[in-house]
Parts: structure tokens; sequence; C-alpha cells
């Protein structure tokens, strides 16, 4: 971790699925076993092209859900198991993870809070659940934040810079003034470029244990 003044950070911004939910990455795995393709499978059709590929057309709402299926399909056929885009969506919540949802309320008595998520328009909200209850506990998360950024309203997705900064400028902040906490890391790049701290979420607990060093808030 580097050597700073933590009275210089004024906001802390997250990530959604994969921060606050069970890894989507985990039902991905169940998927490309029931369907009988490799482990990690999907991760490496999303890797290719990561920019211009189905899945950051459909989080930026370039396509519909119908033309996504469709691209997906083309694309994860091509490199040897074809997977409908549907599919995917169906199983892109996660659950809930409680202790997180409680560090974000000490953190806002404290800091401006902000999600980014890539998110679609095919579930409800940010989460992109189609569990009418777990959709009403997200939105209850939601309300926590003073600000939600959706790739799917802006038309713009991580690991653009542009959703960044979007973000500081809505809470007030200077991108040197902000954490950013994600699960993967080429979102994290662009945020440490812009003078962000940022925090990689391998596990919840993980998570928890370096914003506390960050902060110097205690999350026990």
């Amino acid at each position: 971790m580097p050597t700073f003044d933590n009275k210089d950070i004024r906001a802390i911004l997250w990530d959604f699925g994969g921060v606050f939910t069970s890894s989507p990455f985990d039902a991905f795995n169940i998927l490309e076993k029931q369907l009988g393709a490799p482990l990690d499978f999907i991760r490496g059709v999303n890797a290719v092209n990561p920019t211009e590929n189905a899945w950051a057309k459909f989080e930026s709402s370039a396509v519909s859900l119908e033309e996504f299926d469709e691209l997906f399909a083309a694309e994860s056929e091509q490199m040897g198991h074809r997977i409908n885009g549907k599919d995917v969506v169906a199983v892109l919540s996660g659950n809930l993870r409680p202790r997180m949802v409680e560090t974000l309320k000490r953190c806002k008595a404290h800091y401006r809070v902000a999600c980014i998520t890539n998110n679609v328009k095919a579930g409800h909200g940010p989460s992109m659940t189609r569990d009418p209850a777990k959709a009403n506990a997200v939105a209850e998360v939601m309300q926590l934040f003073d600000q939600v950024i959706e790739s799917s309203i802006e038309g713009i997705r991580k690991p653009n810079p542009k959703i960044y900064l979007i973000a500081c400028e809505r809470l007030g902040v200077q991108p040197e003034n902000a954490i950013f906490l994600d699960d993967l890391g080429i979102n994290l790049k662009p945020a440490r470029e812009l003078g962000m701290l940022t925090i990689k979420v391998l596990s919840e607990a993980q998570a928890i244990e370096d914003l506390g060093k960050l902060t110097g808030l205690d999350f026990d």
C-alpha cells in the first residue's frame, strides 16, 4: 500500500457485481460445466476484443438483449463452444455480501460514496437480477450511495476513464481524493492512472481489511 495521508480521502467508489455480491465468474463456471465448456471459457470469450465485443456493446446499450444473444453465441462458437448470450445473462446476479453492505454504511458516515457498475438492461437495476426479492434487496443497497453510475444508462463502461470522471464530478471530488474498489484489474488500471487509490477485490474479507488500512476505519 502507498504512503499517504488518509485525510486526503473524500470519496469511496465501488463496483457492484463481485464486490457487493458473490462473483458472477463462479456462476459462469457452473454454466460452463453444465454445457460442457472448459473452465473460464466465458471469461475468455469476453477477453477477446474487450472494447468492441458483444459484451462491451451490450453493457453500453449499443445492442439489445436479442442482438447480444446472437452476437455472443457467434463469438463463443468461433472459440469452440456455442453459448447463447441469454444463458449467460440469466446467471449474472450473485448473492449479496452482508458484511460489505455494513462496510458501505460505515464509510457513508465519513465519505461520499458512489457505485460505478457495468451492467445491462436485461435485469432490474445494477444487480441485473430478474428475481424480484433480490432486486428489492439490491435496491435498498443502491439507496445508500450518493451516486450510482450505470454503463447501461451512461452509454460508456469501465475501463473507459470517462466513467470514473463522471462519478467524481457528480460527487464533487477529484480522482486523487478517491478510493476505488473493483474485482477486475482491467477496471482498476485507469482509476490508478487518474490518481485514485485502488483495491482489487479478491474476497470480501480481504477487501474490507485493505479498505480499513487505507481509511483508518475499524470495520470489525
